[in-house]
C-alpha cells in the first residue's frame, strides 16, 4: 500500500485515531491534510509529518463547508472525527445529543459531500472510510448521543456507498471495539465497566490505534477495491459471544 502523489485528508487528525491514521499512512508517503478545531494538535502533527492544516470546528456546518471548498484535490478521505458526551439515557440533553450527533454525523456528511463533488468534477474515482464504532450495534450505558450518531453514520455509509459508487467513489465504514484513545480513556477508565467487555472479547484486549490505522489504508488502498458499502467490525470477535 503505497500513496505516493495522494492527498488524503483526516477528519479529527489531531488526536487518536484520525492521528494515528495520519501517521502511518505518512509513513506510506501520503500527503496528508489534517483537519482540527485544535491548532497545537495540528501544528504538533505538522512538525512530525509535515501535513497540511485545517482548523475548524466540525460542529460548525458553515465553517466546515467553507474549509472543504477551499482544500483543492483531494485523492482519499477520511472521516475519523468524533466527540462523545456521557449521560445516562434518562437525563441526556437536547444541546449534548445535537452536539454529538453534529460533529460525529452532520460534518462527516458535509465533508464527503464536498470531497464527493471534487472528485465527480475531476471524472470520478476515490476512496472514503467513515469510523463508525460497535457503539452502533451496542446499546453501552451512557452513551446514548454517541451510540445513535453511530447508528446514524453507519446508515449514512450504506447511502453514500450505493450513490457515489457509481461515480467509482467507494465508501466503507469500519466499527472499531473500544480503542485506546484518550476519549475512550475517559468513557472506559472505570475496571468495573470495562471489565464486563473485556472479558466478551476473545482474544482479551482492547483495540489500539495502530489496529485500527492499518485497516483504514487497506479500505483506502486499491488492494480493496471489490469493498464497498461494508460495515466491518473490528472487534477482536466480540460480536462472537
Amino acid at each position: 500500500m503505497d500513496f505516493t502523489g495522494k492527498r488524503v485528508l483526516v477528519t479529527g487528525a489531531g488526536k487518536g485515531i484520525g492521528r494515528g491514521t495520519a501517521q502511518l499512512l505518512a509513513q506510506k508517503n501520503a500527503q496528508i491534510v489534517a483537519m482540527s478545531r485544535t491548532a497545537s494538535d495540528l501544528q504538533t502533527l505538522a512538525d512530525e509529518i509535515g501535513s497540511e492544516s485545517i482548523c475548524v470546528d466540525l460542529a460548525d456546518a458553515r465553517a466546515t463547508r467553507d474549509a472543504m471548498q477551499s482544500l483543492g484535490t483531494i485523492d482519499y478521505l477520511v472521516n475519523c472525527a468524533g466527540i462523545n458526551i456521557l449521560q445516562p439515557f434518562l437525563e441526556v440533553t437536547e444541546e449534548a445529543f445535537d452536539l454529538v450527533h453534529s460533529v460525529n454525523t452532520r460534518s462527516a456528511m458535509i465533508v464527503s459531500q464536498e470531497y464527493a463533488r471534487s472528485r465527480i468534477a475531476a471524472g470520478g474515482s476515490g476512496a472514503i472510510v467513515n469510523v463508525s464504532s460497535m457503539s452502533s450495534l451496542v446499546g453501552f450505558e451512557d452513551h446514548a448521543s454517541y451510540c445513535a450518531s453511530k447508528g446514524a453514520m453507519d446508515a449514512l455509509s450504506r447511502v453514500m456507498a450505493n450513490e457515489l459508487g457509481k461515480h467509482d467513489i467507494r465508501v466503507n465504514c469500519i466499527n472499531p471495539i473500544v480503542t485506546m484513545t484518550e476519549l475512550a480513556a475517559e468513557a472506559w477508565s472505570d475496571p468495573q465497566k470495562s471489565e464486563p467487555i473485556m472479558r466478551r472479547i476473545p482474544i482479551g484486549r482492547f483495540a489500539q490505534v495502530s489496529d485500527i490505522a492499518e485497516i483504514i489504508a487497506f479500505l483506502l488502498s486499491d488492494s480493496s477495491a471489490m469493498m464497498n458499502g461494508l460495515a466491518i467490525p473490528i472487534d477482536g470477535g466480540f460480536l462472537t459471544r
